[in-house]
């Protein structure tokens, strides 16, 4: 009998597990230290909105036709881009880094991002490449047919997508609440 949260072993250097490891933790300082440096301006804010929003989208877009751990998915923006929810948290974190108008808190975020989705993307593929063999190979090389499949919101909500909709949210709620006491 199956475990379905078995594990499967990948080959990959042990420094990219230990940095998927402290992807989290890391983030969550990373956050702490943005937050305090940050001095979001009006304007600053709605720039980084924008920004944010078109990560925020790409995500909840991505997520609506991910299936995960079923098949390598090719529908929607994954016919274009391996990892678009990834390409969406940079674009979020990006407008979190406008948004904070400090240039030390958008190198750190920037530096943060690039450096965690890099090493999350190199291990998540070295996974699908285990699980699903030839299949993913075709995908990488852009060889595999596309799935045509709509947009599902209750797709979105069961991968989690809605709880990253939140989190931007509140992230700009706290930036805009520093925002007006920087008036």
């Amino acid at each position: 009998m199956s475990d379905t949260n078995e594990v499967t072993a990948v080959e990959v250097p042990a420094w990219v597990i230990r940095v998927a490891r402290l992807r989290v933790t890391v983030g969550f300082g990373v956050a702490v230290v943005a937050f305090w440096l940050a001095r979001p301006s009006w304007c600053s804010l709605a720039v980084g909105a924008l920004v944010g929003s078109a990560g925020a989208l790409l995500r909840l877009w991505a997520a609506g036709h991910l299936e995960k751990a079923v098949e390598v998915t090719t529908s929607g923006p994954y016919r274009w881009t391996r990892h678009p929810l990834y390409v969406g948290s940079l674009l979020l974190g990006v407008g979190f880094a406008t948004a904070s108008r400090d240039s030390l808190t958008a190198a750190l975020v920037v530096l943060y991002l690039v450096g965690s989705l890099t090493v999350a993307a190199r291990l998540e593929e070295e996974t699908l490449r285990v699980k699903f063999g030839l299949a993913y190979d075709e995908y990488a090389r852009g060889a595999a047919p596309a799935i045509s499949r709509p947009f599902s919101l209750a797709r979105a909500r069961r991968n989690g997508e809605l709880r990253a909709l939140a989190g931007g949210a509140a992230t700009l709620a706290v930036l805009a609440i520093k925002a007006f006491w920087l008036a």
